[in-house]
């Protein structure tokens, strides 16, 4: 923090004009929906972080992004400050200890992040990092979830959003906090953050105000400047460091930080891969260098229908059984894995190709049918194998066998790098799958080999068409001297007719 940061002291300790020195500030990593949604993970309950009282600051303060630093990033809330000592409230009772809200500006340097290991006690609670103020609105004068909080950077309206939106309420939080936490009289409690939230550079001007629409109850605009530091932090200190994850997440997406776009597996790539035979995929795989790509010993279940989906991943270890006894009963990570499947997933199980027990049963390949996944893939063995082929998901594995996981087989992890039947397959990767087998595909290549998959299956067509009709396959296959010309002399007189 700046040394010319203002400070409030008393006995010289840090006080707030408004909150005095409060006890503790807590804060709510996700509640807003429209937040959650960019964040891709809906919370259950909600979960928590403590600020230092030292990040408190007031209007017209000015902010230190860290030398050094790249992602240094804003978040307007509403703050509650507590008025009555809360322990064990109920939950209808939670809104009556507060005393009042105000505008808060949770800010964060998410170069730091991987130091906190989810704390967020450097990223989040460094000096000036939060801002509180100007003004208080009295808790008893307003329904809690008539607020609204916006937040501008510049003359830019960034955030703007309705208490009335928020997975949790404001008086649950406090309930929720005082069943293992006293709360004192000044603590505060910040609400969480909308959409919007962004990062800055130094030089913006960043505010939030906190109001009731359509009445004289506000807080006023609660203004911060960014600063450059000047001072790197010692050797002995972790360093920032980032990523195009926290740069996702500092931005709010990945298109906001100028990212490029996410590999998808579009309708018209589904369809292009629909008509293309594995086999001939395995050979523009190799043309393009790769051999190691076909998930071995595996056999579909429903012979005639095609896989095609982005894998997901489970890795089993093998049965041990104090081993077993933590980890292979209640929600596993089997079951989790399951769970977790979208639409067009393909789980990929890593068995280590032992074929002496189940990996997978009717239920579970229920599960996955259920939530749309596209198929499964083990190079273990399968549980209720009848029931299980009479589904409409392709299970792709070793072959049937009735004994349960825990004979061989412990549930590990998940949505890790696995090997599958020899093969190596990351989540993301491409699954594809016929009665001839299953190959892996690595995003990055897939446009080119697809493309030259779908040329060689033209040409093989034609070859096939030339070959029943009396033609020797010396010269005509593979295509080369004047089969190779007659081809391309056909192909380019359709095109011209087109």
């Amino acid at each position: 923090m700046s040394s010319d940061a203002v400070r409030f002291s008393v006995d010289g300790l840090v006080h707030h004009p408004l909150v005095g020195r409060p006890g503790k500030v807590i804060a709510v990593h996700l509640n807003y929906p429209s937040r959650i949604a960019q964040r891709g993970r809906a919370p259950s309950k909600p979960s928590y972080f403590l600020k230092p009282v030292t990040s408190l600051a007031v209007t017209d303060e000015v902010a230190e992004r860290p030398a050094g630093a790249e992602l240094f990033a804003f978040e307007g809330e509403i703050a509650l400050v507590i008025g009555t000592e809360a322990w064990r409230v109920p939950r209808q009772d939670g809104w009556t200890y507060v005393a009042a809200v105000t505008a808060a500006n949770d800010l964060g340097v998410y170069d730091l992040r991987a130091a906190d290991k989810g704390s967020n006690l450097r990223s989040k609670g460094g000096d000036g990092y939060t801002p509180l103020g100007p003004g208080l609105i009295p808790a008893a004068d307003i329904d809690p979830a008539k607020l609204r909080v916006r937040t501008w950077v510049g003359d830019r309206l960034v955030q703007d959003d309705s208490s009335g939106t928020v997975v949790f309420p404001f008086g649950e939080l406090v309930a929720d906090l005082s069943q293992l936490i006293t709360l004192e009289p000044g603590d505060v409690v910040l609400t969480g953050t909308p959409a919007g939230a962004s990062v800055v550079e130094p030089g913006d001007v960043v505010e939030v105000e906190v109001d009731v629409p359509g009445t004289e109850h506000t807080t006023g605009r609660l203004r911060t400047t960014v600063v450059e530091g000047t001072e790197r932090l010692p050797e002995f200190s972790a360093q920032p460091a980032v990523d195009d994850h926290q740069r996702a997440e500092a931005w709010g997406s990945a298109e906001a930080a100028g990212l490029p776009a996410p590999f998808e597996l579009t309708d018209e790539t589904r369809a292009k891969l629909q008509k293309v035979a594995v086999a001939t995929l395995s050979a523009q795989l190799r043309k393009h260098g790769y051999n190691q790509l076909s998930i071995d010993g595996v056999r579909t279940n429903k012979p005639g229908n095609k896989l095609i989906g982005r894998a997901r991943t489970l890795r089993f270890v093998p049965a041990r059984e104090d081993l077993f006894r933590s980890h292979g009963g209640g929600y596993n990570t089997q079951k989790r894995a399951f769970d977790a499947l979208k639409s067009g997933d393909v789980l990929v199980v890593e068995a280590r190709g032992e074929r002496g027990s189940g990996t997978v049963g009717d239920i579970l390949a229920l599960r996955a049918q259920v939530l749309g996944a596209a198929g499964i893939v083990t190079d273990g063995g399968v549980r209720d194998y009848t029931t299980v082929a009479d589904l409409q998901i392709p299970t792709f594995s070793n072959g049937p066998h009735p004994a349960v996981l825990g004979r061989k087989h412990v549930p590990w992890d998940s949505d890790i790098t696995v090997a599958c039947g020899g093969a190596t397959v990351q989540p993301g990767d491409v699954v594809v799958g016929d009665d001839d087998g299953v190959l892996v595909i690595p995003p990055a290549l897939l446009d080119e080999v697809l493309e030259a998959a779908i040329e060689q299956e033209a040409e093989e067509e034609w070859i096939a068409a030339r070959v029943a009709e009396g033609a020797a396959v010396d010269g005509l296959y593979p295509l080369t001297g004047e089969w190779r010309r007659r081809y391309e002399a056909e192909r380019t007189g359709q095109e011209g007719t087109e």
